[in-house]
């Protein structure tokens, strides 16, 4: 696998911050594995100081800093330094305005010395720092704690705050060398973590990395949906509930607080925080208001956390007692259709970067309820034109051999309808796994994996 893919926006951001004539801090965060750390090492000068904190002591942590600054410059750690101040104050004679210290994983360093920010504070106000600073995390919630909390003795200090996110699925193509059909499907698995791809690479195939790396109790994935969620908050217990009922099809907030039996308004809170941080989605039907609709549904929106709440989590008892093969039975035997929820949600991510029939296209969404006759129905995809003058309402199937009549048939009998497209232009189009066999209506445009992956790079 390739060892640096994408982050082009990244990396332009944060080298014209650091190349300012005067010292910049500098704020970098996201989710772990996500390559917050490969991105600042590749951008890391020669005379630049890398150091990865940890959950020492507060002494502990100064003395390794000094002993990681004294291998690019001989003699610093020979001093004694009893506070951080004295420490970052005597770094000036070393590092130039040009020159940057990168402090990984910052979080560790505060909880380990609470004071920390309030020092920084005290140096960037007083303009004390010559050398660029840049702090990096995968806590979520405390990186946004530190810096955007007007509590923080360093909100309002950083020079620019950039959000490490997944990478879009079209670079896993890139990245584990696959054909489009195999690269939606991995995509599926592993989601947008450059990390899983790099384990995931280092398997014979498929499917032994799902076998290896996630059906297993042993393996380095297994407790990772823990792992994520420990990073930004002391218990995960109501968080990891949450996802479990995500997982097996629970998608109001009222249903979540039955199965809970907590109050609805109780977890308005924990819902927002999986929201922000990427584990969820609320999902409302197309043309909904997104600050007054009642109808919204949750959805685990990252791909790795459906899967883990799909397959590992749900047959946990059973990986643990070594009977692995049923579920990887059962995972073959499911994962076509689980993977056409991923399809399907691609291929409206996708939409707003394609011009289909010559026109750009808004968000897509889906959409679903009850039409004039009371018959409830769903459509995988609606969008409205950039000009406001037509919609496209698609359907997504991911299946070798599709019945193409049958598909458009019953499409074009929604349409009929659909309350939303009432006197409006439609576009119809079919986003399919495989270009079909037979012909399809003159007023049907496909669209299929490539072309979809090509839009989300």
């Amino acid at each position: 696998m390739k060892t640096f893919l994408d982050r082009i926006g990244e990396q332009l951001r944060i080298e014209r911050q650091l190349n300012s004539v005067q010292p910049v801090f500098l704020t970098v965060y996201g989710r772990r594995r996500c390559g917050k750390s490969a991105l600042l090492n590749h951008l890391k000068k020669p005379k630049d100081v890398f150091f990865q904190c940890d959950q020492q002591e507060e002494t502990i942590q100064r003395n390794l800093l000094a002993q990681e600054i004294a291998n690019q410059y001989p003699g610093f750690s020979e001093v004694n330094y009893p506070s951080w101040e004295s420490l970052l104050n005597n770094l000036n004679k070393y590092l130039s305005t040009q020159s940057t210290l990168f402090l990984d994983e910052f979080p560790y360093l505060v909880k380990s010395s609470p004071s920390f920010p309030s020092v920084l504070q005290r140096l960037i106000d007083q303009k004390k720092l010559q050398y660029n600073l840049v702090i990096c995390g995968s806590s979520q919630q405390m990186m946004q704690g530190l810096i955007m909390d007007s509590k923080s003795p360093l909100y309002g200090r950083t020079d620019d705050i950039i959000r490490i996110l997944p990478l879009k699925a079209g670079w896993i193509q890139e990245g584990l060398a696959l054909e489009p059909i195999q690269a939606i499907e991995e995509y599926a698995v592993w989601g947008g973590v450059p990390r899983y791809w790099v384990l995931r690479s280092k398997q014979a195939n498929f499917e032994s990395a799902v076998a290896n790396l996630l059906l297993n109790s042993e393996s380095l994935l297994y407790e990772e949906p823990m792992r994520l969620f420990l990073d930004d908050m002391r218990s995960a217990v109501q968080t990891h509930s949450i996802m479990l009922l995500a997982g097996s099809g629970t998608t109001r907030q009222s249903e979540f607080a039955t199965r809970l039996e907590k109050s609805a308004t109780s977890l308005a809170r924990p819902l927002a925080a999986l929201i922000e941080m990427g584990y969820l989605r609320r999902e409302l039907p197309f043309g909904e208001n997104e600050k007054n609709s009642k109808r919204g549904l949750y959805k685990i929106n990252d791909p790795f956390m459906r899967f883990q709440y799909r397959f590992v989590i749900a047959n946990k008892s059973r990986i643990e007692s070594g009977i692995n093969d049923r579920v990887i039975e059962e995972w073959r035997k499911n994962f076509a259709q689980f993977i056409g929820e991923t399809w399907e949600q691609l291929c409206r991510e996708a939409l707003p970067f394609l011009n289909i029939n010559n026109q750009d296209w808004d968000i897509a969404r889906r959409w679903w309820g009850n039409a004039t006759s009371k018959v409830e129905f769903e459509l995988d995809l609606v969008s409205e034109s950039v000009d406001k003058k037509s919609l496209l309402i698609g359907e997504c199937k991911w299946s070798d051999n599709p019945n193409i009549k049958s598909i458009c048939k019953n499409l074009d009998g929604k349409i009929k309808l659909f309350p939303l497209a009432q006197k409006r232009k439609i576009q119809k189009v079919l986003f399919l796994k495989l270009e079909p066999n037979e012909d399809v209506p003159k007023d049907y445009i496909v669209v299929t994996p490539q072309t979809v992956l090509n839009a989300l790079r």
